[in-house]
């Protein structure tokens, strides 16, 4: 029989979302437990988002997934397996509800209520990552060099401007810069006909995994950690207990912060919520200096060109497909022949990856106290914006366990929502 063990507080997940809420409830003395499967000196699991993301602190990035424009050419999105979004045909009738919902949420009005749940959720972003990118001795990980939405062609550049204007209108500090100005800024990028989309604002981590890799260590330094899989989650009369092979574990409060995994747990604590996986990709190039010197997004293309410490890391597309098939040889394949049309030099690339991101339908993640009570918090369901939105989440679940009001209404992030 395992031993019983007591927490005041355990965080289910040690992904980045899971160990900024550790990190901040630590240094609020608060009694913490994170329970991860991977073991706390290890590298973050290699098909984590937390690894494997663009390293962009994405403040400018409002829009959610879903929006008319996307609704409008939904079939063909999904069905063309050169789309950047896309979903694996095998998995359509399990993701059929998903995407129903999808298509809902990508109506005018609930995606514009949607960009302004996000907007007021990244309105501090980049503020709170410099402040702990501080905190764990990582400032020169995060760069503040802002980021690039390059548009080839004129029509193109011209369709952005209602775009940006909008995005203006929340809060995004923006500036449309011509060919000549982009070239100036990256000199390595091809010519284009359009412009691109300044954020000077943004700013990026040139090495994520470094950076988890600090936090990791600072939160096995101030609270414990126990590496189990968290298979049952039961409300009993003098708190929540947890169970799981080599794990009986019981909690006063408990944060779900499990990711992609998280849909289970959530279910256990009284919430049915629509949670499905993306499958994000990418691709790197080892080198002593990339070819860009921020993250570079050509929007027609759909991924990200990310200046990594030693590297260049291309990144996006958005794979519908669950957490069990293999990784597409076809996604792989086509950020290399796109990442190559830019820079045809590049060699035969080192190394490619596949994770899991945690997908709401209308890209809101689900962050507060479950249906059932506030002894257990969600905390998942961030989609592309994981790393950018864990520190924002760290506070306002720590703002919950100490009974402070959140910075912003949190009924738009409820899981009671859909």
């Amino acid at each position: 029989m395992t031993l019983l063990r007591h927490s005041n507080i355990a965080i289910i997940g040690g992904g980045v979302i899971g160990l900024a809420i550790a990190e901040r409830l630590a240094a609020e003395g608060r009694d913490v437990t994170l329970i991860d499967p991977n073991p706390p000196g290890e590298t973050i699991s290699q098909n984590a988002a937390s690894y494997g993301n663009a390293g962009t602190i994405a403040d400018y990035a409002i829009l959610p997934v879903g929006t008319p424009d996307v609704l409008r050419n939904l079939p063909s999105l999904l069905f063309d397996k050169n789309s950047p979004l896309a979903i694996r045909r095998a998995a359509l009738p399990a993701l059929l509800p998903w995407l129903i919902r999808f298509a809902l949420q990508s109506l005018p009005g609930p995606a514009e209520r949607n960009a302004r749940t996000i907007a007021a959720l990244m309105a501090e972003a980049c503020p709170d990552w410099l402040a702990l990118g501080a905190r764990l001795g990582g400032a020169e990980i995060l760069k503040k060099r802002g980021c690039l939405y390059v548009y080839e062609t004129a029509t193109a550049f011209r369709a952005a401007e209602r775009d940006m204007a909008f995005r203006r209108s929340l809060g995004v500090t923006v500036d449309l810069i011509d060919p000549a100005t982009l070239r100036q800024m990256e000199p390595a990028l091809p010519e284009v006909e359009g412009g691109a989309a300044f954020f000077p604002k943004a700013v990026f981590l040139n090495d994520p995994g470094r950076m988890i890799g600090l936090l990791r260590a600072e939160v096995a330094a101030r609270a414990e950690t126990v590496t189990a899989r968290v298979e049952s989650l039961e409300r009993q009369g003098d708190g929540i207990l947890l169970t799981g092979p080599g794990l009986r574990l019981k909690a006063a409060r408990v944060v779900i912060a499990a990711g992609a995994h998280s849909r289970r747990l959530a279910a256990m604590a009284g919430d049915r919520v629509p949670l499905d996986t993306e499958r994000g990709y990418h691709v790197e190039w080892d080198m002593p200096t990339p070819p860009v010197t921020r993250p570079t997004c050509p929007t027609s293309r759909g991924f990200y060109l990310c200046p990594m410490q030693g590297r260049l890391r291309v990144a996006g597309t958005v794979e519908l497909g669950g957490l069990t098939a293999p990784p597409s040889p076809h996604r792989i394949a086509k950020l290399v022949e796109g990442a190559g049309q830019i820079f045809p030099d590049l060699p035969a690339p080192s190394r490619n990856w596949m994770g899991f991101r945690p997908s709401m339908p209308d890209s809101v993640p689900v962050i507060g106290p479950s249906r059932a009570g506030a002894e257990v918090i969600h905390a998942f369901g961030h989609g592309h914006l994981g790393v950018s939105l864990a520190p924002v989440t760290a506070r306002i679940v720590a703002d919950l366990i100490a009974n402070r009001a959140p910075h912003m209404d949190l009924a738009p992030l409820s899981a009671t929502r859909f």
